[in-house]
C-alpha cells in the first residue's frame, strides 16, 4: 500500500475520537453564540455600496462633490494685530438634493471670548503656574479672537438671513437650489490675530524681541463646510482637536500687508514683478534651474536690515490657485526666503522656505532639501505632486498644514548649535506637513470625523520619505545607519497597546473622543499600514494597492471603506481580519511557543493507537503496515528504544520505501527529525507566525505561515516539523515586527530571566 494511504488511514484513527458516545458529546457542547471569528467579513461595519461609492472603493457613477470658489481681499493690521477680509462665495450644487440653506464654518469663533471650548476642557490646580498664564486664565477678561461678522450679502446687495451657532453659521437661501444650480454671497468680517506662542493656536503671530512679527495665518476666513453622499452637511462643531472638512474649489486672493513685507501663500504669485526687486526676480529665475542647492532669495542681511524700518505704507500680493481645498499665507520683514527646483514627472515644482534668523543655521541648511525629498517620496508612493510649489514656514512650537504651505518647528539655541533632537524633529515635521499635501489637501478626507485617515496614512508614508531621506542624504544622519523614525517600526507601538484598556480607543473613533489623540490618530494607523507592507501583503502589493487608492481618490472625497476596499480590491488579499482587529478593536498581538515535542518514528504500535484499538475491539492485524510516532521521554520512546528492530534510520527508511510507488521513491525526503511544535495566541488579534528555526549545524531559516492558520483555532496551532536537522532554537517574531505586546514567550527554548547580580554582570560586559 502506498505511505500516503497509510498515513491518510493513521490520519483518520488518530482524528476519530475513539471511545466517545453521542451522548457524552451532547454533554460538552456548550451554548450557541455569535459569529466571533476574527475572519469573518465587515459588512456588518461597512455600509451598502451604492451609486456614490462602489463595492470596489472606487467612486461610484454617481459620485458627486460640491464646489466652492473664492474671491477674497484681505489686509493685515500690522500695529494692531488685525485681520479684516471682504470674500465672495460662488456656491455651486452638484448633488442630486435640493438644498435650502448653506452652512459656513467659522473656526476663529473657538478662540472668541464667550467660547464654550475651555468649558469642556477638565482641569485641576496648578502648584505653580508662569504670572502671565495665570493672569490670563484666572484674572484677565481672556483674548477675543472671534470673527466679527459685518455684513452677509447676496450680489444685489441684499442683507441674507444667518444664524451663528458658536463655529458654524446657517445662511438661508432665498431660494432653494437644485442640482447645478449657483448661489454667490459675500461676508466682510474682521478678527483680533492670537498669539500662537503664547497662547497657542494652529495660525497666529509670533512678536520677537525688536518688536517685529512673524505671521502664520491659516483658519482666517468664513469657509464653506462639506455637504456629500457620506454626512450630509458636515457641520460638526470646531472643539479645537477635530481639524476640517473642505470643499474644493479656485481661489483669487489679493493680500495687503506692511511694504517691507515678504509674503507667500497657497497659489502662484500673479505680480511678482511689483513685489519683488529686480535682484529677486533675478534670483528667483536661478532658483528655477537649481535642483540641488536651494538659492536664496532674501538674504539674512536684508532681512535684518528691513527689520528696521517698520514701513508704514502698504504692498498688495496677488495669487490664483486652483482646485484647493482652503488657503493660508505667511508674512513678515523677518524672513529669509530660499527656493529650488524639483523634478517630478514632466513638470519642475518650487521647494520653498521662510524663516527668521532665529532658525539659523539648521533651515538654510535643510529646510528647502528636506521639502525637495518629502515631494519625491511622496510623488513616488501616490501620484506625481499636482501643484507649482510646497512651502515650509518657520514658526515656533508649531506645525500645521495647508494647501501647498505648511508651519515648521525647529529651533536652534541662540548660539546657532541644535542638538539631534531639535534636528530629528525638524526635518519630521517638515514631511509629515508637507506631506499633508496629499493627504488631505489633495486627497481630502473628512479630518473632522476621522483623524486617521490624514494623520495616520500620513504617518505612514513619513516613515517612508524619512527613510528615503536618510538614504539621499546620509551625512544628515549621521552617525546613525537609518533615520530614527519615531513612529513606523511596529516595536514602537507596543507601549501604545499594552497600555491600561481603559485609556485606549479603538482607530475607528472620533479624534475629539479619543484618549491618547497622537498614538491613536497617528502612530498606531501608521504603524499598521507599514505592517500591512512590510510584513502581510509585501511591498509589490501595498504599494500597487495604495497607489491605485490615491489615484482612485486624488481631488475627491473617500471615506474609511473607500480606503478598505481599495486595498482588498487592487490586491486580491482578504485583509478584513486586520481592519477590524487593528481599526475597529484595541485588541493586542501576543503570539508565542506554547510547547515542543520531539517525536521518533519506529514501526511499533504506540499506547495512543492501542487505546484507540482496544476501544474498538480491533487487532493489530486488521491494520496495514503503519508507521508510529512516539514523543521523546515518553512510555512510548522507552518502550520502542529497547523493542523495536526498527529504531536504526536506515531499517526504518527500508521500511517505509516497501511501502512506495518507484515515484514517491525518487522524491522522497530522508528526514531524521521530527518535531511538533504548538503556537499560542494570547492576545485576539492574529497575525502571520514569523518563525525562525535554528538547526544543530548553526543554521537557520525563516517560515512565515499565514494569518489563515488561525481561522478555525483561535487559541494554539500545531506544525508536525519533519527535519534532517535538530532544531536547537525556535523564535517566534525574530524582528518585532508584529507589535507583539509581550515577547516573553516568543522563543524556545523559553529565556531564562537573569537575577538582579547576573543582569548587572551582563550589562557590564555589554558596556
Amino acid at each position: 500500500m502506498k505511505l500516503i494511504k497509510l498515513l491518510t488511514l493513521a490520519f483518520l484513527f488518530l482524528t476519530t475520537g475513539f471511545g466517545y458516545s453521542q451522548e457524552e458529546k451532547k454533554e460538552e457542547r456548550v451554548p450557541g453564540h455569535y459569529n466571533n471569528n476574527p475572519f469573518k467579513q465587515l459588512y456588518e461595519e461597512f455600509s451598502t455600496p451604492n451609486q456614490y461609492r462602489s463595492a470596489s472603493g472606487a467612486p461610484g457613477p454617481a459620485y458627486y462633490q460640491q464646489q466652492a470658489d473664492y474671491v477674497m481681499d484681505i489686509e493685515l493690521d500690522d500695529k494692531n494685530k488685525k485681520l479684516m477680509g471682504y470674500e465672495t462665495i460662488t456656491y455651486t450644487n452638484n448633488s442630486p438634493d435640493v438644498l435650502d440653506y448653506l452652512w459656513v464654518q467659522l473656526d476663529q469663533n473657538m478662540r472668541a471670548r464667550d467660547s464654550k471650548t475651555p468649558l469642556i476642557q477638565s482641569s485641576g490646580a496648578a502648584p505653580a503656574d508662569m504670572a502671565g498664564n495665570f493672569v490670563n486664565q484666572y484674572m484677565g477678561q481672556g483674548f477675543d479672537g472671534g470673527f466679527n461678522i459685518q455684513e452677509v450679502k447676496d450680489t444685489n446687495g441684499k442683507n441674507l438671513e444667518y444664524t451663528i451657532n458658536r463655529t458654524m453659521m446657517r445662511i438661508e437661501l432665498p431660494k432653494s437650489m437644485t442640482t447645478g444650480d449657483q448661489f454667490e454671497f459675500s461676508i466682510r468680517w474682521w478678527y483680533n490675530i492670537n498669539d500662537h506662542v503664547n497662547k497657542r493656536g494652529r495660525s497666529g503671530y509670533e512678536e520677537f524681541e525688536d518688536g517685529n512679527r512673524a505671521y502664520v495665518i491659516a483658519q482666517f476666513f468664513p469657509r464653506m463646510a462639506v455637504y456629500n453622499d457620506v454626512e450630509g452637511w458636515q457641520n460638526s462643531q470646531f472643539w479645537g482637536r477635530d481639524e476640517f472638512a473642505l470643499v474644493f474649489g479656485d481661489y483669487e486672493v489679493n493680500i495687503t500687508v506692511p511694504s517691507d513685507h515678504i509674503l507667500d501663500g497657497t497659489g502662484e504669485l500673479q505680480n511678482r514683478k511689483e513685489v519683488f526687486s529686480k535682484e529677486m526676480i533675478k534670483r528667483y529665475e536661478q532658483a528655477k534651474k537649481s535642483y540641488e542647492e536651494p538659492v536664496v532669495i532674501v538674504t539674512q542681511d536684508e532681512a535684518e536690515e528691513a527689520s528696521k524700518g517698520f514701513l508704514t505704507s502698504k504692498k498688495t500680493w496677488k495669487f490664483k490657485a486652483k482646485n484647493v481645498r482652503d488657503y493660508a499665507f505667511a508674512t513678515s520683514r523677518r524672513f529669509i526666503w530660499d527656493m529650488m527646483a524639483v523634478k517630478l514627472g514632466s513638470r519642475d515644482v518650487m521647494a520653498v522656505s521662510m524663516y527668521p534668523k532665529e532658525g539659523n543655521p539648521l533651515w538654510e541648511d535643510w529646510s528647502t532639501k528636506v521639502v525637495a525629498s518629502t515631494l519625491i517620496s511622496y510623488s513616488r508612493m501616490t501620484f506625481d505632486y499636482p501643484y507649482p510649489k510646497a512651502i515650509s514656514v518657520h514658526a515656533k512650537n508649531q506645525g500645521m498644514e495647508y494647501p501647498m504651505i505648511c508651519w515648521n518647528y525647529g529651533r536652534p539655541d541662540a548660539d546657532g548649535t541644535y542638538s539631534d533632537r531639535v534636528k530629528y524633529g525638524m526635518f519630521g515635521v517638515v514631511i509629515h506637513e508637507i506631506g499633508h499635501n496629499y493627504f488631505p489637501m489633495i486627497i481630502n478626507s473628512d479630518e473632522r470625523q476621522w483623524t486617521w485617515m490624514d494623520e495616520g496614512i500620513n504617518t505612514f508614508v513619513q516613515y517612508v520619505a524619512e527613510q528615503d531621506f536618510g538614504e539621499k542624504y546620509p551625512e544628515a544622519i549621521s552617525p546613525n545607519k537609518n533615520y530614527p523614525s519615531r513612529r513606523g517600526p511596529a516595536k514602537n507601538i507596543v507601549g501604545y497597546m499594552s497600555g491600561d484598556q481603559s485609556q485606549i480607543a479603538p482607530i475607528m473613533t472620533k479624534g475629539l473622543n479619543t484618549y491618547n489623540f497622537g498614538a491613536n490618530g497617528y502612530s498606531k494607523p501608521g504603524t499598521g499600514l507599514n505592517i500591512l507592507r512590510e510584513t502581510v501583503m509585501g511591498r509589490e502589493l501595498f504599494d500597487y494597492s495604495f497607489k491605485t487608492y490615491a489615484n482612485r481618490w486624488i481631488f475627491k472625497h473617500p471615506s474609511p471603506e473607500d480606503f478598505f476596499r481599495t486595498m482588498e480590491d487592487a490586491s486580491a488579499m482578504d485583509l478584513d481580519w486586520f481592519w477590524r482587529g487593528w481599526f475597529y478593536t484595541t485588541n493586542v498581538v501576543d503570539i508565542g511557543v506554547q510547547d515542543v515535542k520531539k517525536y521518533y518514528v519506529t514501526s511499533k504500535m504506540n499506547q495512543q493507537v492501542k487505546n484507540m484499538m482496544s476501544a474498538r475491539g480491533m487487532k493489530e492485524s486488521d491494520l496495514p503496515p503503519l508507521v508510529y510516532l512516539v514523543e521523546e521521554g515518553s512510555e512510548d520512546f522507552e518502550e520502542s528504544m529497547r523493542t523495536s528492530t526498527l529504531d536504526d534510520v536506515t531499517t526504518l527508511q527500508e521500511y517505509i520505501m516497501d511501502n512506495l510507488s518507484p515515484e514517491e521513491r525518487t522524491n522522497l525526503k530522508k528526514p531524521t527529525f521530527f518535531y511538533e511544535v504548538t503556537f499560542e495566541k494570547v492576545g485576539k488579534l492574529p497575525m502571520p507566525i514569523i518563525v525562525e528555526y535554528t538547526y544543530g549545524d548553526g543554521s537557520s531559516e525563516r517560515i512565515t505561515y499565514p494569518v489563515q492558520i488561525w481561522k478555525t483555532s483561535d487559541k494554539s496551532v500545531g506544525k508536525v516539523i519533519a527535519s534532517d536537522k535538530e532544531i536547537t532554537k525556535i523564535v517566534v517574531d525574530p524582528d518585532e515586527e508584529t507589535a507583539d505586546v509581550d515577547t516573553s514567550n516568543n522563543s524556545w527554548p523559553k529565556r531564562k530571566k537573569l537575577g538582579q547580580f547576573d543582569s548587572f554582570k551582563s550589562n557590564k560586559v555589554k558596556n
